[in-house]
């Protein structure tokens, strides 16, 4: 894999954010009321148990605002620079700040999932059959992630999760479903689905 520069990746990360804003993404936190009535949408309130996965993150507003040009890319105080992110991201193909947790989680039929961004960052909880890239390419590049997961390619503006929102779905049938950000996309959470 070849080493970007810091600069490459903030334009790159630019370009990526510039075109989720371009397909009606609504940028970051000012859009809890849609994430939330997505998230009401979601549920078929069948009664059943619900359980919470949380999104997490640590970025650093100061570098990451400067960095993605936006005051409002980061809005809360997490500690981690873009810088170390970017470093972070190009050495492990991850950063493990950014994570759901749990990331596997055993349920039976009828639960609901809620997931709340407890991060600074926007974040998806997209159920995908197979795990994959999300939408911004230079993040894929570097998690290692070349080729989209083909849900990601398909958001509805409500599909973003503002710092503060939650996020929704219903687990109605036995098996495995598969959740992850589709902008940062080594976040991944495993629902394992017994019949009730």
């Amino acid at each position: 894999m070849r080493r970007l520069t810091p600069l490459a990746v903030t334009l790159a990360v630019l370009a990526g954010q510039a075109a989720c804003v371009g397909a009606d993404r609504p940028s970051a936190p000012t859009a809890p009321s849609l994430a939330k009535s997505r998230a009401s949408s979601r549920a078929k309130g069948t009664g059943g148990l619900n359980r919470l996965v949380s999104m997490m993150d640590a970025c650093d507003p100061t570098t990451f605002n400067a960095a993605l040009n936006d005051p409002t890319a980061c809005v809360r105080d997490g500690g981690v620079s873009f810088q170390k992110f970017i470093a972070q991201l190009e050495k492990h193909h991850r950063v493990g700040a950014w994570h759901f947790a749990p990331p596997t989680l055993n349920v039976t039929e009828g639960t609901t999932l809620t997931a709340i961004n407890r991060g600074g960052e926007v974040h998806t909880f997209t159920e995908v059959e197979e795990f994959g890239g999300g939408i911004v390419p230079v993040l894929n590049e570097l998690s290692g992630n070349p080729t989209p997961a083909p849900e990601c390619l398909a958001l509805e503006p409500d599909d973003f999760v503002p710092p503060g929102a939650t996020y929704t779905d219903e687990e109605d049938e036995a098996g495995v479903e598969l959740y992850q950000c589709c902008i940062h996309p080594w976040m991944r959470t495993t629902v394992h689905i017994r019949e009730h």
